[in-house]
């Protein structure tokens, strides 16, 4: 009998820990779906100081403590809880830095002015995942992002971590949800989201007006499969990624009972 396909999903936000649009309860949805279907399956988010630790049980998980994610000059430590989806034997790792994530809003302040950190957030978040999954010791078949934040991890599993064994075998699903911020992330995002000297500027040119609309086509270009989270996409970007040679795309479907997502993940791994 041949050995469970992994899947790792890695969101920015997923139900019932984080709502902010739709797609948090699809993903929900997915990964129960997907586990009820004989994956193996794990979910990484960030701990975002709005997210209940007393409420959904989390719990720090000291075998994968003193981990640092090194983002310019700068060692930020991070921390891992864990926790069970409900209703499901599902593991849910948070990742947590007291000064970038442990706040009482998501990403803008209680006078809704956007963090001026939300890229340094978004690097650490993207970064930190990846390495939190070296630290496991759990090399995943598909990974797959969903929300902007998690646009950098298809561009960092392409190059920096593409010689890592973890990831050797690893494809990876991006979706495209609907825009959510009109601010940009920062004259310097894209110096902060070099990690790593194998990186060039050139690699990160999908990104580079540092908006929402950037980081998903960033997230897409790099993905090996394209979905669409919600029917409200952004046009370009609708046009751009519908049909790309050499990738699958799956369209938005409110109808659907999310077989779609399974054929997807076993296709991919399958290659």
């Amino acid at each position: 009998m041949s050995a469970k396909k992994r899947i790792l999903f890695i969101a920015n936000e997923l139900s019932p820990y984080l709502e902010l649009t739709e797609f948090s309860e699809i993903a929900n949805k997915i990964a129960i779906k997907a586990y009820e279907n004989g994956f193996e399956v794990r979910c990484i988010m960030p701990r975002f100081g709005v997210i209940n630790e007393r409420r959904h049980r989390l719990h720090e998980v000291v075998r994968l403590s003193r981990i640092n994610v090194s983002i310019e000059n700068d060692d930020l430590p991070l921390q891992i809880k864990v926790a069970s989806l409900p209703n499901a034997r599902l593991q849910v790792y948070f990742l947590e830095n007291e000064d970038l994530f442990r706040r009482k809003s998501v990403f803008n302040d209680e006078n809704e002015k956007w963090f001026d950190d939300n890229g340094l957030r978004t690097i650490f978040f993207c970064k930190g995942a990846l390495e939190t999954v070296k630290k496991f010791g759990w090399p995943p078949d598909i990974i797959h992002c969903s929300g902007w934040m998690t646009g950098l991890i298809p561009l960092y599993l392409k190059t920096v971590y593409k010689k890592e064994p973890v990831f050797s075998q690893t494809k990876v699903v991006f979706t495209i949800g609907q825009n959510t911020f009109k601010e940009k992330l920062g004259s310097d995002f894209i110096k902060k989201a070099l990690i790593h000297p194998s990186l060039k500027e050139k690699d990160l040119e999908p990104f580079k007006e540092a908006n929402n609309t950037a980081i998903f086509r960033g997230g897409a270009t790099y993905a090996d499969a394209i979905t669409f989270g919600a029917d409200k996409v952004e046009k370009k970007l609708l046009d751009e990624f519908s049909k790309v040679r050499g990738k699958k795309t799956l369209p938005f479907n409110a109808e659907s009972d999310l077989t779609d997502y399974l054929q997807l993940y076993s296709d991919l791994a399958s290659k």
